[in-house]
């Protein structure tokens, strides 16, 4: 039977050791340790599966009990007679037959305990999102490990309640492969007189940063995961454990005039250890050899202590002759990374400014491209106009230069998202990638290809690679969250919407998101509370209504369900540029109305609305496809 359960594994340690000095000794302890897990398992509602040699098996229905059940044996096992114990724990679905627990979880828990020292308790990313808001328990992020046998790297912590003993990661060297070849690129600072020309340092941050994906070899981690760490004072041995690199470069730049001074140096994460550092004193022409100097320097350096990475050829192509088209370019960033519909508006001016001083410039074509996507695809502006002007930008870009991988990107949601030419995408993400395998904007519109071809399994796979490389990137958690509600994997997106909020409470997506997978698991009253907080967080009474209204739907209040949508239509005849037809689908679906939600959807294909095959996928629309409507209107959307 298949259940989801807390997994722990506890050895004895020196045992064996024990056993040839002492064998009287060492089976007393044996004893004793069973003693106490007999008995505190027994109160902790949990469950002994196995007891092998010096080792155990054990299951909990409850993350919590296995934590408060591990802390009670350790602490009970340092008394007068201690016996010296490593435990690991994880969450995880198993199937349970016979006494015997099968399951990738069962591994991930085993190799967590492999990696515990004596007198330690070590969870697992997953089980300590279960009991970090417990007052009563208190725990330690370790770093991140890569464990043998499972695929991905795994975030662990340290349970550091009293008596529990909590080691450096220095202590657990040899136990599992340490990070090789990645490197983080935190944000320079901007050291100029001018507090605005922050644009300009976030900028060459961005740029070495780029350069420096192109190493073959070495991984780096994406922007938005460094730049968490903008003007914070992190310890530089904490951020690489967070990070999962082993190298760190940082520096600053001071812009005066046409002069500028760059420093940077690099950093072994390990011990703190300055590998090399420079200081660069420029005209501003001069830029883009800078930044191509510093690229080359990296590599090489890095290539003295490993293998796998190249030789470093030239880096940094300057894209452009133009000092002030650059200088409009690195404006437009600062504003594109805010990741707000009004500051988009602003980017797209200043790419468009770039362009108007140099014509020719490649990367502001498909930078602009990229952000008229934004606004196309998430009601921001009418799609027709909008992906007119994609579709002009990237091919502009890609006639200029074939070679930046944004306008691979650009063309893509393009195909994606209002062509609905599939393969054309998925080719176009193919070619991006193999150009820049560090755009994490690639991953996750393959993302939305993977789901809208029904393939969960490879959407959730692809966005948790996208989250490898940008760990911190509230974006690339939000899909994936996203991503386990259309697996069905509702706790898991809860989890993963719990951990962006601790990153920001106010997070709406993250609201949203938790809202959703709460709803769908059947607690529509728990939804509806936190669908009202992010219509209260929109600040605006005609944004942020379609899950309220769903939740109104789903518990009867067909009163309140209707006003949302009365406000929706509002908000449509105010802003003729807003495209809202896509939520009240989902409002008209929950009152059970489906001669409207019909409309509706044919409205979304005829105004080619981001696709509509691919919000039709969310759980919450499960039964629509039984209406004899459905099959004819798929055949539509597949003829267009």
């Amino acid at each position: 039977m298949r259940q989801l359960v807390a997994i722990v594994f506890a050895d004895m340690t020196g045992y064996t050791a024990l056993m040839q000095e002492n064998e009287q000794l060492a089976k007393a302890k044996l004893k004793r340790l069973r003693e106490v897990f007999d008995v505190t398992l027994e109160r902790s509602n949990g469950k002994i599966l196995q007891y092998y040699g010096d080792g155990s098996l054990s299951i909990f229905k409850s993350a919590i009990d296995a934590v408060n059940c591990a802390i009670s044996i350790q602490q009970q096992l340092r008394g007068d007679f201690p016996v010296e114990l490593r435990i690991g724990i994880h969450t995880g679905d198993v199937t349970v037959e016979d006494e015997t627990v099968y399951g990738d979880g069962v591994n991930l828990a085993s190799r967590i305990e492999s990696l515990a020292v004596s007198g330690s308790i070590f969870i697992s990313e997953k089980v300590y999102d279960e009991i970090k808001n417990q007052e009563n328990i208190r725990a330690q992020e370790i770093g991140v490990f890569e464990l043998k046998n499972v695929k991905h790297p795994v975030r662990v912590y340290a349970i550091a309640n009293e008596g529990i003993v909590v080691p450096s990661r220095a202590a657990l060297t040899g136990k599992t492969k340490q990070p090789t070849n990645r490197l983080a690129v935190l944000p320079f600072v901007n050291m100029s007189p001018d507090p605005d020309n922050e644009y300009f340092s976030d900028g060459i941050t961005e740029e070495l940063l780029n350069a420096l994906t192109k190493v073959e070899g070495l991984q780096v981690t994406s922007r938005t995961s460094v730049f968490a760490f903008k003007g914070k004072n992190d310890d530089i041995r904490d951020i690489a454990i967070k990070l999962n690199v082993d190298k760190i470069l940082e520096g600053s730049v001071r812009k005066a005039g046409n002069r500028v001074r760059i420093t940077a140096q690099l950093i072994n994460a390990a011990d703190g250890y300055h590998l090399w550092s420079e200081n660069y004193d420029r005209n501003l022409t001069d830029i883009f050899e800078v930044q191509d100097e510093i690229s080359g320097i990296i590599t090489n350096k890095l290539r003295e202590n490993f293998s796998g990475v190249k030789q470093a050829e030239h880096l940094v192509r300057p894209p452009t002759k133009n000092i002030d088209a650059y200088t409009w370019y690195l404006k437009a960033l600062h504003y594109w990374n805010k990741l707000t519909p009004a500051d988009t508006r602003k980017a797209i001016e200043c790419f468009e400014q770039a362009i108007v001083l140099e014509p020719d410039y490649a990367q502001a074509y498909a930078m602009a491209a990229g952000a008229y996507s934004y606004l196309g695809s998430t009601g921001q502006m009418l799609p027709n106009k909008a992906f007119e002007i994609v579709r002009d930008y990237a091919d502009k870009a890609l006639k200029l230069d074939d070679n930046v991988a944004e306008g691979h990107i650009a063309i893509a949601s393009y195909y994606l998202f209002y062509e609905w030419k599939w393969k054309d995408s998925y080719d176009a993400l193919q070619k991006a990638m193999s150009l820049n395998p560090g755009a994490t904007a690639a991953y996750q519109l393959l993302g939305f290809y993977y789901i809208i071809m029904g393939q969960t399994y490879d959407a959730v796979k692809i966005m948790e690679e996208a989250v490898r490389i940008d760990p911190l990137s509230p974006i690339m958690n939000q899909f994936l969250g996203n991503c386990y509600i259309f697996a069905e994997r509702y706790d898991d997106a809860i989890r993963k919407a719990d951990m962006l909020l601790e990153m920001n409470p106010q997070m709406r997506i993250s609201i949203e998101l938790k809202a959703w997978a709460t709803g769908i698991k059947g607690d529509w009253n728990k939804a509806l509370e936190l669908f009202e907080e992010v219509h209260r967080l929109t600040n605006h009474p005609l944004k942020g209504l379609m899950g309220l209204g769903y939740s109104y739907g789903k518990l009867n209040m067909k009163d309140k369900a209707l006003a949302c949508i009365e406000k929706l239509e509002r908000r449509q005849r105010e802003d003729p540029d807003s495209v809202v037809d896509a939520d009240l689908v989902g409002i008209w679906f929950a009152l059970g109305n489906m001669d409207k939600v019909f409309y509706h959807i044919s409205q979304c294909v005829e105004k080619r609305t981001a696709p509509v095959s691919y919000f039709l996928q969310y759980p919450v629309f499960k039964g629509l496809s039984d209406d004899s409507r459905y099959a004819a209107l798929k055949m539509k959307m597949e003829a267009n």
